[in-house]
């Protein structure tokens, strides 16, 4: 049951989506009613948060029973004593799921307003508080104390320090104000701190605001299953193409017992300096961070500077991530998806010249993971048809743990070809609240399978190089 719109994109992105959601190969195995339904229950649960909050914890400084105990703990602290389960995943050890209690229709609104920006207005439906940047207005009168309902500014419309505003806004619950109006909006340069506490968010999550900093990483469930994918083992030499902001890196370090060689990538500065804070923060020292464009890592020659950064020798590496750079259209909750469709198409050409300098760059007999947070069918399947043409040496590879759909019909790939994909596809669960009474009514393999189910759009695809030629 929806709370909010569907996600609204651009006129010609949407007929291009609406193109691929019902494309010929589809449609036959589906029906067209079926594969209606299907797109349009996608298109409300992206507007919608996934229905458990997940973190990974860091497995190298402490045990998942350790962690689950001082997490729920630090919960019911935050809840005020309400029950909310910690649970822990069978086939995914080193994570622990929340369920997101909402989205609760009986608050009440408050006269004062504090609207936000878009991305800040996301952050709150995931848990966040309201930071002073992410705030754009308030009422005229806002004071510190105050109680104050909040609203995102999903179209950006709302012009900075106005007084009111009429647009197209979304309610996101209610909280208190931290500041007076003229604090947060004054001249004398802008405040960083906290802006408005959330009492009462209209999807109820954990904040995880310096909670348990060096122990957890907060990281969508799929994002997870990569890294266990590629399945990295101590002593290797591994490389994560495009890994800001650090995530699946410091993943991939802790499967790795943090022995061995994990080879970080992004070419851009700002984002090279967070892969290596989230490192050191938990504590892992097999990783290098190096800012450099993946699309130029191959050196087809020897080094005279003996370094060990890019760009590097063909087969220097036992495996390879590529998260690639995508159109992000998995991500949720979003309401309102900005990109124009040159934009969206941008990304298969960047794909590929990565993808080709990640098989160079791979030992035979190593893997290469493929992934992408995005539900598009040429950034996915496509990619893959399009690989195993043009790289005889690559082999689709059974996926471990195999927690997602398969891949989506479209793109000329085989039955069996498919079932060796992992399509993490929102629309296949039906959209619904939680609360507290039918939370405690659940059973535990109910609400993991919900959380397998409900949570970002998302691709993988895993390959075997089986010879250099």
């Amino acid at each position: 049951m929806s709370f909010f719109p569907k996600i609204v994109f651009q006129y010609e992105v949407e007929e291009y989506l609406t193109k691929v959601f019902r494309n010929n190969e589809l449609i036959t195995a589906l029906g067209t009613q079926e594969a209606e339904k299907k797109y349009q229950s996608l298109l409300s649960h992206l507007s919608h948060p996934p229905a458990f909050t997940t973190v990974r914890v860091n497995t190298h400084l402490a045990s998942v029973k350790h962690v689950k105990k001082l997490l729920f703990e630090e919960i019911q602290k935050q809840f005020k004593g309400l029950c909310v389960p910690v649970l822990e995943h069978p086939k995914l050890q080193d994570i622990l799921l929340i369920p997101v209690i909402g989205p609760r229709r009986d608050l009440k609104k408050h006269p004062c307003e504090v609207i936000v920006g878009a991305q800040c207005g996301y952050a709150v439906l995931r848990g966040a508080h309201v930071y002073v940047p992410g705030i754009v207005s308030t009422s005229r009168f806002v004071k510190a104390g105050d109680l104050v309902s909040v609203y995102s500014d999903i179209e950006g419309k709302c012009k900075r320090g106005a007084k009111e505003f009429n647009g197209v806004k979304v309610f996101l619950g209610n909280g208190i104000s931290e500041l007076s109006r003229s604090e947060i909006f004054s001249s004398s340069g802008q405040l960083k701190g906290l802006g408005i506490r959330m009492i009462e968010p209209v999807y109820l999550s954990p904040s995880f605001d310096n909670v348990l900093p060096s122990h957890l990483f907060l990281q969508n469930l799929p994002s997870v299953v990569v890294s266990h994918i590629l399945n990295p083992q101590p002593g290797e030499k591994i490389l994560d193409m495009c890994a800001a902001p650090g995530g699946k890196t410091t993943h991939l370090a802790a499967l790795m017992h943090d022995q061995g060689e994990v080879i970080a990538m992004d070419k851009i500065a700002n984002k090279i300096k967070k892969i290596k804070q989230n490192a050191e923060l938990l504590q892992l020292n097999c990783i290098k961070v190096f800012c450099y464009d993946g699309t130029k890592a191959l050196s087809e020659e020897k080094r005279e500077d003996k370094l060990d950064g890019p760009p590097f020798l063909p087969e220097s590496f036992d495996r390879v991530l590529l998260d690639a750079p995508c159109s992000g259209m998995g991500q949720r909750p979003n309401m309102v998806y900005s990109s124009t469709l040159k934009e969206v198409t941008s990304y298969q050409p960047l794909q590929r010249k990565l993808f080709t300098v990640a098989v160079k760059l791979l030992k035979p007999g190593g893997v290469l993971v493929y992934s992408t947070c995005t539900i598009t069918l040429s950034e996915n399947e496509e990619q893959v048809a399009w690989a195993l043409k043009t790289f005889p040496c690559l082999q689709l590879h059974p996926q471990e743990p195999h927690i997602g759909g398969e891949g989506m019909k479209g793109a000329g790939l085989s039955l069996d070809q498919l079932k060796l994909l992992q399509r993490f596809d929102p629309s296949a669960v039906t959209l619904q609240g939680m609360d507290i009474n039918s939370l405690q009514d659940s059973r535990e393999d109910d609400l993991i399978s919900l959380a397998n189910k409900d949570c970002i759009g998302f691709f993988i695809a895993k390959f075997i190089k089986l010879n250099s030629k």
